[in-house]
């Protein structure tokens, strides 16, 4: 592959950003909402999966999984991560190095049960050959997960901070610099559902991600991610607000989830 991108950032990724109240509420809620759309234990193909946070647990309940990235680095803390999982769930976990661009070739034209693309479009300038290639993976009836930063909602973080021109910039910008420092871009449920329609697949329900944890943190508010009693009561509270409103339409990041229901390619 090119320059890895991700190479400077695999371990503070995989090993702060996950391990956090945030990740580990990431985690949770998404892998729950999931479970209410997945047919029994499937094939999965996990596009940008990283260091397989989100597909492993899948792994773990049953589901084959092939997790493809175009990161080196991630791919190998993706395997050291699976070696410290049971030896029934690493014989479930395929791993390709690949583009999401170039998903379907990488997969030989294998299509899944389940594709996951979750936090993967916000760091393209434009997702649709990445959509392409989602819906190309997936077998008529199949479930396609998206995961994206939410437009409307990008003012929250910055009015927070009190940096309020940024946050009145927000309002007519669909670019910033991610918490890593790389820059990313964000998406409406709108806007994506309406590309999921156009390529085949269509939307059945969205959800919000992140609510009250990120507002914690960014009032100064700690939660020890060491103490699971509270942790899990706090990811059962995000999971929950993440299918009602308004709350779902304030969460800084969105999950959409669409079934495929003809071959438009």
């Amino acid at each position: 592959m090119a320059d890895d991108t991700w190479a400077g950032l695999a371990d503070r990724f995989a090993d702060e950003a996950y391990a956090s109240v945030k990740g580990y509420v990431r985690t949770y809620v998404i892998h729950h909402q999931l479970l209410s759309h997945l047919p029994p234990p499937a094939t999965i193909l996990d596009v940008g999966g990283g260091a397989g946070h989100q597909s492993f647990p899948l792994a773990e309940a049953g589901y084959e999984v092939t997790l493809l990235d175009p990161s080196p680095a991630m791919l190998d803390k993706a395997r050291h991560r699976l070696c410290q999982l049971p030896a029934e769930t690493q014989r479930r976990v395929r791993f390709v190095e690949a583009s999401g661009e170039q998903a379907a070739e990488a997969v030989d034209g294998r299509r899944f049960a389940a594709v996951l693309c979750h936090g993967v479009l916000g760091y393209l300038d434009e997702p649709g050959l990445v959509l392409d290639q989602l819906c190309l993976c997936t077998v008529d009836g199949g479930v396609v997960s998206i995961m994206a930063g939410n437009a409307t909602a990008a003012a929250l973080r910055p009015a927070m901070q009190q940096r309020w021109a940024d946050a009145l910039a927000s309002f007519d910008t669909r670019h910033e610099i991610g918490v890593l420092g790389l820059p990313t871009r964000v998406d409406t449920v709108e806007e994506l559902s309406g590309l999921l329609r156009e390529r085949g697949v269509e939307p059945q329900e969205w959800y919000g991600v992140w609510h009250f944890v990120d507002w914690l943190d960014l009032g100064g508010v700690t939660l020890d991610p060491a103490d699971r009693e509270k942790l899990t009561a706090a990811a059962a509270v995000e999971l929950e607000a993440g299918r009602r409103d308004p709350y779902r339409g304030l969460s800084r990041i969105f999950h959409l989830v669409g079934r495929k229901v003809g071959d438009r390619f």
